[in-house]
């Protein structure tokens, strides 16, 4: 391009599709990492997922299914984070994929509904964490990859990288091959940009301070010996700087975007030379041509996004639309969609190509082995054409030329290359690949279940499903919101949960001197007034609070002073600061981590502490009644068994421990519990038969454990990871639905798991999210929830200034009808029939049940079934449809009908003899009115001759009628589109059979024609023949008395 010739594509316009037409269903992370978040081959879409602790790539097709929705799949594929992924180019089943984990791993993927078992090829690089990867762009089975500071080069079929480049100096941002596979250009954080020749050297080539800033940048090869730089420059503006790898003294030319801090990911078009640039973070994405004279990069389009960038990816050319002269598609991984942004050139599209638009491009087979290239060969890859009728078949290639070969082949192969062929950089390093790698390049997708397959087969190679899946959380009305909140203590230790509520009162902890506490009622919503409240006065830092179940106004309140307070707040609230609590318990020698309630037991308390005792009490007497011993290290949490005859414990020495406390004061079981020490709870689930404990793994990783009650030396026999986050997750158990909701002190979401007793253990249910962290979140009990409404859950999140209510919804169609499936009979746990003496005796007890389902409402299981609505109306309403004729038959009886019959009802002067001459004007009146009557009678008449007449005639033609249907609707085409096809007015066989000639010949395709138009000429004869034999029929079957009216 030059001043004087303008570029076709200076026009290039993007359009981005309508939702509908977007990937959805996808949960970007939001990972801090140098590579890609997303990649494209021609079938597939490779993302980052937002997954807690990384490992995970989604999956997804550049196809809709069946229904008109993109499917998206999951697959494990590290132990760790994900940081970048990449498709072969001559491959496109092909992915790449390095983590933190130190590996790098190649996978075959099949199909998104198809799963992955384990990778083809695995390579442990040995440098620490791994950042980048990329393929080699002329070269099959050749991997650039790259650690904090190093970039080997390694070929898949070898156990060891073939060079080790020289490392650099601080932190390695970004790495890019030449097209011809020749050099590598990277970019560091010491604003330095560096050209590599691996096969010549394994230092520097050339290298130039290109960036001014030592902030994220990128490098990305251009056309020719060009390649660009992204950055930032000295003012902090985002950056791109053209250069030319001959002359590095300077760059070509910079163009400067704004001040955005978003960090540049730079796409690059080899054919048309478009480069698409888009900021992280931002809700732009900028197009400029890429030209080797002034000016070098001028702007060819800004396009505006509706959500912001998480990356983009560029479509292969091979899966462009090049019949609607798409030129480019650019891939914008969101948060929650990946939409696909269409680049057009504005011309006449779906008639011709355009050859100018569309030079030919790289295609998909290799030009050369690894080891051909490592050898010194540059062969370039041979170049397709993209015309329709042009284009390659598709078809699934390996990654190299040939498969490859056992691993022992493998070695025995590198023994025999000299080690002059081998860098000294790789000699050093004996790294191994996986066992899995020993079976080459082999497919390792599982089969797909067939289309036939039952839903309930189906549903066995899927796993199980929850009912609870689609819960959603809402925060209600603000008018159900206390407000006005200040001076919480955002403080409280690990063990405690920040606040507690019982269904009267909501206890919330002051950052007050003393360890003062505010008490609200939930039933007194609105906002607080400024002046200062009554609390309830501890005299030291609370440690742990807990409302009584059975006493909804007695707070127990644990101090750094190793006592226990218990506070009776009065109806309807404070009123007045309390200072003197309802009575002390006192006996532990050290500060007291945690407190807990007896379950049925009125009165009975338990209490751990930092002299790594478990003590229990009896309010009664105000006395201590056990001790239980047997911990190393602080203790997490505890919880009663829902029988109330066991306790059990995690503790911080990664040991569960289960109590008899009647029985002895030495734990019953012990076995292993979380590995990490910085918190955990613990919780009984499925009647007391497991036990769901939340905590920390070696990485500080956050999981929860599923063990078994029977068996707890065995330890967990499941579990799942939640995120990476420093607070500890507090869990809710909902024995009704078996549903556990976690969340942590200054989190943002609340996790819902549907627990089963069976694999895989944890269904995973949506998550509540809010804008602003919470202090902490308190279940209601479930006699509080709107089960009209199917609300399963209730809750309190207490924000820093705000204390509002959560809903947690079931989403069902027939909200009529009781859900009776989601709502068992639930137990009344703030009754009790125990006291603290009986348990302590021997004595047991069960909770009884009530029913939630409102009197005037029937269970859905006992609701009638609803008849399957129909989408479309049934044929016979169209086969039945009234034709021409009989509507004008039933408006002809109506008038008939509504004029009268004449016989039935005679005229009045039929029955006069004669009238005076004075009543002569009165009657004259009734002549007029009766002659209007006379003339509507004899209208009528008439019009029953007439419709009598045309009865006569639709009998002679209704054969003739029907016949002419059924042939429209056996050819497929009425008359009228016949004719019009064939140029018809009168309907003659000479003039069909020589229009029928003209147009056949007209539209061969020796003559430019097109067979498609030759078969519409074709059965529109068909049609109009038929019509001509059905009225040669009609003439021969008319009534003689018709043909007499007609002459």
């Amino acid at each position: 391009m030059n001043r004087f010739k303008t570029s076709k594509f200076k026009n290039t316009t993007p359009k981005i599709p309508k939702k509908d037409c977007w990937i959805g269903g996808v949960r970007a992370g939001s990972n801090n990492v140098q590579g890609n978040l997303i990649k494209s081959s021609c079938n597939f879409v490779a993302f980052n997922p937002e997954h807690g602790g990384g490992g995970m790539v989604g999956l997804a097709s550049h196809e809709a299914a069946a229904d008109g929705k993109w499917p998206v799949t999951y697959m494990s594929c590290h132990a760790d984070q994900v940081t970048d992924l990449d498709f072969s180019s001559f491959d496109n089943e092909l992915l790449a994929t390095c983590s933190a984990d130190e590996t790098v791993k190649l996978w075959r993927v099949c199909g998104v509904e198809e799963q992955v078992a384990e990778p083809e090829v695995t390579l442990n690089p040995g440098e620490g964490r791994l950042e980048l990867v990329l393929f080699h762009p002329s070269a099959g089975g050749l991997l650039a990859v790259s650690s904090s500071r190093a970039v080997q080069i390694w070929d898949i079929t070898r156990d060891s990288a073939l060079a080790v480049l020289e490392q650099h100096p601080d932190h390695l941002q970004s790495f890019s091959w030449k097209q011809d596979g020749s050099l590598l250009a990277t970019s560091c954080k010491d604003k330095k940009l560096r050209i590599f020749d691996p096969r010549a050297q394994l230092t520097t080539v050339q290298s130039v301070s290109g960036l001014q800033n030592n902030r994220d940048s990128r490098v990305l090869w251009v056309r020719d010996d060009c390649f660009l730089s992204t950055g930032f420059n000295q003012v902090r503006q985002q950056e791109v700087r053209l250069w030319d790898s001959r002359k590095l003294s300077s760059s070509l030319s910079s163009v400067s975007l704004g001040t955005s801090t978003g960090i540049l990911m730079p796409l690059f078009d080899q054919d048309s030379g478009l480069l698409v640039v888009a900021g992280k973070g931002d809700s732009v994405i900028d197009c400029y041509e890429v030209s080797s004279v002034e000016p070098f990069l001028p702007q060819v389009s800004h396009c505006l996004t509706e959500s912001s960038n998480r990356s983009v990816a560029l479509v292969p050319k091979l899966a462009l639309d090049v019949g609607s002269c798409e030129v480019m598609r650019v891939l914008q991984l969101t948060e929650n969609f990946i939409v696909p942004i269409s680049y057009h050139v504005p011309r006449k599209a779906g008639q011709d190509f355009h050859a100018d638009l569309y030079p030919d491009t790289m295609g998909q087979t290799a030009a050369m082995t690894a080891g051909e290239w490592w050898g010194g060969e540059n062969k370039q890859v041979e170049k397709v054409s993209l015309h329709p009728d042009k284009r390659p078949k598709s078809s699934t290639k390996t990654a190299s030329r040939q498969p490859a070969p056992p691993l022992a082949e493998q070695k025995s192969k590198e023994k025999s290359v000299s080690s002059s062929e081998l860098s000294s950089g790789s000699s050093s390093m004996a790294p191994s690949r996986s066992p899995s790698s020993t079976s080459g390049l082999s497919s390792s997708c599982l089969p797909s279940p067939s289309s036939t397959a039952s839903s309930r087969q189906l549903q066995s190679m899927l796993g199980p499903s929850s009912k609870f899946r689609h819960i959603q959380g809402n925060v209600q009305h603000r008018d159900t919101h206390i407000t006005n909140l200040r001076g919480i203590n955002l403080t409280t230790p690990g063990e405690c949960d920040g606040f507690c509520s019982s269904s009267r009162h909501v206890a919330v902890p002051l950052a007050i001197a003393g360890g003062q506490i505010a008490v609200f009622e939930p039933s007194q919503p609105g906002k607080l007034p400024d002046t200062a409240l009554p609390t309830i006065q501890n005299s030291v830092s609370v440690a742990d609070f807990c409302w009584d179940p059975f006493n909804p106004h007695r707070l127990a309140v644990a101090g750094d002073d190793a006592k226990i307070r218990m506070w009776l707040v009065p109806e309807g609230g404070l009123t007045e600061t309390l200072t003197e609590p309802e009575c002390v318990l006192q006996g532990h020698t050290e500060k007291i981590y945690s407190i807990k309630f007896h379950p049925h037991a009125s009165g009975l308390l338990a209490s751990s502490s930092y002299d790594l005792t478990v003590r229990l009490w009896d309010l009664q007497s105000e006395k201590e009644v056990k001790k239980l011993k047997g911990h190393e290290d602080q203790i997490f949490g505890m919880a009663w068994s829902p029988d109330g005859k066991l306790l059990a414990t995690v503790c911080k020495d990664g040991k569960v421990r289960v109590y008899d406390p009647r029985k002895s004061d030495q734990p019953i079981q012990e076995g292993p519990g979380p590995e990490g020490h910085r918190g955990a709870r613990i919780v009984w689930v499925f009647e007391g038969k497991y036990l769901l404990v939340s905590g920390f793994d070696s990485r500080s990783e956050r999981q929860l454990y599923l063990i078994s009650a029977e068996a707890v030396c065995a330890g967990p026999v499941g579990n799942v990871s939640a995120d990476v986050s420093p607070s500890t997750l507090i869990p809710f158990y909902d024995p009704d639905t078996s549903v556990v909701f976690l969340t942590g002190k200054g989190d943002t979401r609340v996790f819902s798991y549907d627990i089963v007793p069976e694999e895989p253990y944890f269904l995973e249910c949506s998550s509540f999210n809010s804008s602003e962290p919470h202090k902490g979140f308190s279940f209601l009990p479930k006699t509080l929830c709107d089960v009209r409404d199917v609300e399963v859950a209730r809750a309190l999140r207490l924000s820093k200034t705000s204390i509002e209510p959560v809903a947690f919804r079931v989403p069902r169609v027939r909200k009529e009808f009781f859900q009776d499936d989601v709502f068992p009979e639930t137990a009344i746990w703030w009754e009790t029939s125990l006291s603290a003496a009986s348990w302590l005796s021997g004595s047991n007890s069960q909770h009884r049940k009530i029913s939630l389902q409102p009197k005037d409402m029937t269970p859905v299981s006992e609701a009638p079934k609803e008849a399957p609505v129909r989408k479309y109306l049934p044929s016979s309403v169209y086969l039945e449809e009234k034709t021409d004729e009989q509507k004008k038959d039933e408006l002809l009886s109506a008038m008939v009908a509504k004029l009268g019959n004449l016989d039935e009802n005679p005229l009045p002067q039929e029955s006069f003899e004669g009238v005076d001459e004075d009543e002569w004007a009165k009657y004259l009146a009734q002549i007029i009115v009766m002659g209007a009557q006379v003339v509507g009678r004899a209208f009528a008449r008439a019009l029953r001759q007439e419709y009598a007449a045309s009865q006569e005639a639709a009998k002679a033609r209704g054969r003739a009628g029907k016949e002419s249907a059924a042939a429209s609707s056996i050819t497929g085409m009425t008359l009228q589109e016949a004719q019009q096809i064939l140029n018809m007015t009168t309907l003659t066989p000479e003039e069909l059979q020589k229009n029928y000639e003209h147009l056949f010949k007209a539209n061969d395709k020796s003559v430019g024609g097109s067979l498609y138009l030759q078969s519409k000429v074709v059965r529109a004869k068909e049609r109009l023949d038929e019509e001509l034999s059905i009225q040669d029929q009609d003439k021969q079957t008319k009534p003689p008395q018709d043909q007499q009216q007609q002459t």
